[in-house]
């Protein structure tokens, strides 16, 4: 292996510390399913004490839906906030000063239940939204910069495998068994405290990027310092000449803001495919699988949904592993394709299975694959590629601006769906998910003909690409990118 693509100490200790940031998002993601029960009992005791009648039904689901659907409201703000932090503070400084937000979210939501106060739990939600909202920008920038091109792709999915990970610690530690009973779930959600101390011990060893330093500091020997510790090799001369050139490239756009990715020719390709990626995880019916897992194996019959819901945790953290090892071999497109494809084919049998459930009890089985298979797919390329296929599709001036419009696409339509999917499915019944098939179908077609493949190609390539037409390249190989000559303008 040539030793600009080896793993290092020190790019393991980068990633690492980073994607802690991910595994929070993650973990917030899922920890407030398992304890839904308890933690309603305890608004309803809240409520009897401060006037003396019990919460009515209505109250109590405002509040519950308030409770989930904030900590999206609040990562809408934090990913349309990230470009207001990294290139004032750096990317890793970023992630470290974030960790303020988490603190004061477990503090909050952990010591809720002492003080009797849901509106603590409610607005710890929102805060710790707010900081996952900023870590989905912040650690694909981060881990795409300080990555070798040949890493990238591997690398890039650290931070899914990140989310995953806290999906599966979350639904874990509920359980009854754990902490998700009536008197540890402010331990549960106060959880949150202890991956935050850990990135805070370990950020501080871990290098700043060393694009950041060259093309926005200006500071070319940290950047050589870094990269040599990075690479672990004294030779990084093609590694600084490919910033220089997108810094050269960089100094003839003039800034970029969010208006102007949309307004300028240059980027509308590339904001269109990351905006349309974003969505196709989202919308692709996922986090209905994931919010509502446990009524849907109710539903198909498992008489311990708990511990099928935990299988498909398993199954989403084992299919991201794969995902890690392939995606410089197959590609991003590819493993894009295949994977809305197969979660098409998926949707489609798990709809077969609940609409037969009451005529044949064994489609339970078929649903429960169906579903096992829905998030195996999803974890081979719909799950990891949209986060750090962003970082690849954007030179390091519009980068920011183009995460925080990708990050607030996400965290919008994840709250649409959670927000929408309960009352689309007592409309639609065993049928519901034909609509994410349909939108599935739709997602691939814009891939197979939208996407550019972007594995083994520099960032300054990429954007080169787009410059000259890029996504009608998408089949060119490395080497017929490189020809077209990066330095190219329109």
């Amino acid at each position: 292996m040539e030793s600009g693509s080896k793993m290092t100490a020190r790019l393991m200790l980068a990633v690492g510390g980073a994607v802690l940031g991910s595994l929070q998002f993650g973990y917030n993601t899922g920890v407030i399913n398992a304890p839904q029960k308890v933690i309603e009992e305890f608004y309803n005791q809240t409520w009897l004490t401060r006037y003396e009648e019990p919460i009515t039904t209505g109250t109590l689901t405002t509040l519950w839906s308030l409770s989930v659907a904030i900590f999206s409201v609040g990562g809408m703000v934090g990913s349309f906030s990230v470009g207001l932090f990294v290139n004032r503070f750096g990317r890793r400084n970023s992630m470290l000063m974030s960790n303020s937000l988490a603190f004061l979210a477990a503090i909050l939501m952990g010591f809720s239940k002492v003080a009797y106060s849901f509106e603590m739990l409610i607005l710890g939600r929102f805060i710790v939204g707010l900081y996952s909202g900023l870590t989905t920008g912040f650690v694909p920038m981060y881990v795409g910069e300080v990555s070798p091109t040949a890493l990238r792709g591997a690398l890039g999915t650290f931070h899914q495998l990140g989310i995953v990970v806290g999906i599966l610690i979350a639904q874990v530690f509920g359980m009854d068994l754990i902490m998700g009973n009536e008197s540890l779930w402010p331990l549960l959600l106060g959880f949150t405290f202890i991956p935050s101390l850990l990135q805070c011990i370990i950020l501080p060893f871990a290098p700043e990027s060393p694009r950041f330093l060259l093309i926005n500091r200006n500071e070319e020997n940290k950047a050589k310092s870094v990269l040599k510790k990075l690479r672990g090799t004294t030779d990084v001369s093609s590694d600084l000449q490919e910033m220089k050139e997108e810094s050269r490239q960089m100094m003839r756009e003039k800034k970029v803001t969010i208006l102007e990715l949309f307004r300028s020719p240059l980027y509308q390709q590339p904001i269109l495919i990351a905006i349309v990626l974003q969505l196709s995880q989202q919308l692709s019916g996922i986090n209905a699988v994931f919010y509502y897992s446990t009524s849907i194996f109710e539903k198909s019959g498992v008489e311990q949904p708990v511990y099928a819901t935990i299988g498909s945790g398993v199954v989403n953290t084992a299919f991201t592993v794969v995902s890690l090892f392939v995606v410089e071999r197959a590609g991003r497109r590819t493993l894009h394709l295949i994977g809305l494809a197969g979660m098409a084919g998926c949707a489609v049998l798990m709809t077969i299975a609940l609409v037969l459930l009451d005529q044949m009890a064994w489609m339970s089985y078929i649903s429960i694959i169906a579903i096992f298979g829905f998030v195996a797919f999803f974890e081979i390329g719909p799950g990891p590629i949209p986060w750090f296929i962003v970082a690849e599709l954007f030179s390091q001036g519009p980068r920011p601006a183009a995460f925080a419009v990708a990050g607030l696409s996400n965290w919008t339509s994840n709250f649409i769906v959670g927000m929408g999917f309960q009352y689309v499915e007592q409309l639609c019944g065993p049928y519901v998910f034909i609509i994410f098939t349909v939108l599935l179908i739709l997602f691939f077609i814009f891939t197979y003909f939208k996407v550019p493949e972007t594995r083994g190609r520099t960032f300054d390539e990429i954007a080169s690409g787009f410059r000259q037409g890029g996504a009608s390249q998408s089949d060119k190989t490395p080497d017929e990118f490189r020809s077209l000559g990066a330095d190219s303008q329109v």
